[in-house]
């Protein structure tokens, strides 16, 4: 059994811890479990519950009324509600229940249904990235196994890939011939693959190296093989060099083509090479994958 803390609760569901506590007190939602300490805790089933209140209650359900009904009641009306006003969030709770639950059935289900229903790029973008957000704070405090973290990826990653399959072949273009990676120990590829699916199916000729991708293999491919950019997307800093230093050094061993950096470490770019352009945003992202 896992354990969560008032501030996960905070995250994951957008409801203040205060709001939380007053709810608590007056209806007696969202019930933590004690330890023999008497020091307070949420459990699995708690958590699964309060996202589904707070899924009825960002959906214009009052308090009351959800306080009304009881915990099935509550399960079922979060799964059939007539009042889905936002499919984002109803993907983002089911993915983050069948997450907590390494429920794979549940998972790909959702995330089919989300395809079904949005198409695979507003998926990604409204509902897989905000998933992974909310994920993501759980790995941070160490409430997240680290199974559940590869078994979500390797779903979503699995769907981009038969996406990206999909696509016609890129032959002659006369739009990007670009390398795509991330560097040396970044292991997160489900953003670098979902800029590839935008590439190829723009009509852009990418060569895809996926993740861990050390510098001497890219030297190695530029010897042999035409492109004009290299893009490369960077979450968390391995390299054993600094983002800049990084950045620096690829400027100069590859000063005829076009370097482009996204991902959370190009914040950390104070002086870019003159020959890097910087995406820090998901709009700058989709304004040069759209070009």
């Amino acid at each position: 059994m896992q354990q969560f803390t008032i501030k996960d609760i905070e995250n994951l569901s957008g409801i203040k811890a205060h709001t939380w506590r007053i709810w608590e007190q007056r209806y007696g939602l969202g019930m933590p479990q004690r330890k023999d300490s008497n020091h307070r805790f949420y459990d699995n089933e708690n958590l699964k519950e309060i996202l589904r209140i707070s899924y009825l209650y960002h959906g214009g359900i009052k308090i009351s009324k959800i306080a009304s009904l009881n915990s099935e009641e509550i399960r079922m009306k979060a799964l059939h509600s007539s009042e889905k006003q936002n499919d984002y969030e109803y993907y983002i709770k089911e993915l983050v229940e069948a997450a907590i639950d390494l429920n794979e059935e549940r998972f790909e289900r959702t995330f089919d249904e989300s395809v079904l229903r949005l198409g695979i790029e507003e998926s990604i973008l409204h509902v897989s990235y905000p998933f992974q957000d909310k994920i993501g704070l759980l790995w941070l405090t160490d409430h997240l196994i680290p199974s559940q973290e590869h078994f979500t990826s390797n779903i979503i990653r699995r769907k981009l890939t038969v996406a990206i399959d999909n696509l016609p072949p890129v032959k002659e273009t006369t739009k990007k011939h670009i390398l795509l990676f991330t560097p040396q120990q970044e292991h997160h590829e489900l953003p670098l693959q979902f800029i590839h699916y935008k590439l190829k199916k723009n009509g852009n000729r990418v060569i895809y190296f996926g993740s861990n991708v050390s510098v001497q293999m890219l030297q190695d491919y530029a010897e042999y093989k035409p492109f004009d950019y290299m893009y490369f997307h960077l979450v968390t800093n391995l390299t054993n060099k600094s983002a800049q230093e990084y950045t620096e050094q690829l400027s100069q061993l590859f000063n005829n083509k076009k370097i482009v950096m996204s991902g959370v470490m190009a914040a950390q770019i104070e002086v870019p090479p003159t020959n890097l352009q910087l995406l820090r945003s998901l709009e700058e992202i989709a304004d040069f994958v759209n070009e």
